[in-house]
């Protein structure tokens, strides 16, 4: 069975985000990869806002269960969470249309792809909240306000991984994880 129009369209608007990004892309190329009309694409969705963040939600889905796929119910809290967002800056790292995005937000500071970078950092952080306020319930880690816990693991992952590299030796996953245990579990001196 042939792939439906609307999913055509959705893969076909993926690709151009990836090649050319967000302010580049037209629904006219949309059509072209496609191989549809451009008012076909109007039957499905408004504008290119609408079509992106389809796109966006997707990708947000697809990172999510690439977080939930390694995560081991016997291992340590610490470490699920550090597996965790591991994988979820592996992808965010590799994902063609993500380095795209983020490549537009740095060097055009394009405002739709700022917000929707943003929508996928809240969506991460929803996402470390519900596993943060697990651990809290079966008293796996102390309690505390579970969105700047989950905003700063975050954002210190983050940091650990790209920022500190800049300056210093990589840290090992081990010693990335040893820094979230301690953060987790014993707080900030």
């Amino acid at each position: 069975m042939a792939p439906d129009r609307r999913s055509m369209i959705v893969q076909a608007a993926t690709k151009s985000f990836s090649l050319f990004g967000y302010k580049a892309t037209t629904m006219d190329q949309v059509a072209k990869l496609a191989n549809v009309g451009k008012g076909t694409i109007y039957t499905f969705f408004k504008n290119k806002e609408e079509l992106f963040e389809e796109i966006i939600s997707s990708l947000v889905k697809e990172m999510i269960a690439e977080a939930e796929a390694v995560i081991e119910p016997d291992l340590p809290f610490t470490e699920n969470v550090h597996l965790a967002l591991s994988r979820l800056l592996a992808f965010r790292s590799q994902h063609q249309l993500m380095i795209k995005l983020i490549q537009e937000e740095k060097e055009m500071g394009t405002m739709a792809v700022s917000d929707m970078l943003r929508h996928v950092e809240d969506e991460i952080i929803a996402y470390l909240r519900t596993k943060i306020d697990t651990a809290i319930a079966k008293k796996a880690i102390p309690p505390g306000n579970t969105e700047i816990i989950s905003f700063l693991l975050l954002k210190m992952y983050i940091a650990l991984v790209s920022d500190w590299e800049r300056n210093h030796e990589p840290l090992s996953s081990e010693q990335i994880a040893d820094v979230m245990k301690v953060f987790l579990l014993k707080g900030l001196p």
